[in-house]
């Protein structure tokens, strides 16, 4: 049997050098490359066609998010590992929607992370068990914010981040306001931007405005 082909993807390359080591004592495993983001992961993917990529979140350049969804639109047989150090929902659920085939955090023994590599290998869903139950609360919660045109409908976290857009806050502000960075604030609005199908916070707040989520007044 030929072994797994993996690529390797984080921006830290003393990370990368220690899950290669670790990966490289597994028998039918074969770590054929490492990114360091996630345009040369684009790159790197076209060029070595592995089977299964590991890839963190954050990254310069081209994140793992937009990273994802980009790999599973030009090579959707390809499955995605993410390891990362962050437990974050809006790092989880948007990652896991963009087609991210597993999701497992850096504080994994290296046993567990070869059993999710084998576990998406065989096309089945990994998740780390510190997140399992986050999925399935999601999966059953009734989602209140939702249009009949939405896959998926905002969460609550979304919502508030939107009415204090709704405000004319910057990023900025907004990230003081809700206690949250301002590059998890923009990691929220452009979740609101793909599930209302919009481009910008004008159009985002003019259709949450329309649905009665949110009010100028409020």
């Amino acid at each position: 049997m030929d072994p797994i082909r993996i690529l390797l993807v984080d921006d830290h390359k003393l990370v990368r050098e220690g899950t290669h080591q670790l990966l490289d004592e597994v028998s039918d495993f074969s770590v054929v490359g490492e990114a360091a983001d996630g345009l040369e992961a684009l790159d790197q993917i076209e060029r070595l066609r592995p089977e299964v990529v590991v890839m963190d979140v954050r990254m310069p350049r081209l994140n793992g998010i937009e990273a994802t969804h980009q790999i599973k639109e030009l090579y959707p047989e390809t499955e995605i590992l993410i390891l990362s150090a962050y437990e974050d929902d809006c790092y989880v659920f948007p990652l896991l929607d963009a087609g991210a085939n597993g999701y497992l955090l850096k504080t994994a023994s290296g046993k567990e992370l070869e059993q999710a590599i084998r576990t998406i290998q065989r096309g089945e869903t990994a998740l780390d068990s510190h997140l399992a139950h986050r999925v399935v609360q999601r999966l059953n919660r009734k989602q209140l914010y939702r249009s009949a045109g939405m896959c998926e409908g905002l969460t609550e976290r979304e919502l508030a981040v939107l009415k204090e857009a709704a405000s004319g806050k910057s990023n900025k502000e907004i990230g003081k306001q809700l206690n949250i960075s301002s590059g998890t604030v923009q990691v929220h609005l452009r979740n609101i931007y793909s599930k209302m199908g919009v481009s910008d916070r004008t159009e985002a707040v003019s259709f949450a405005m329309t649905q009665g989520w949110i009010s100028l007044t409020e």
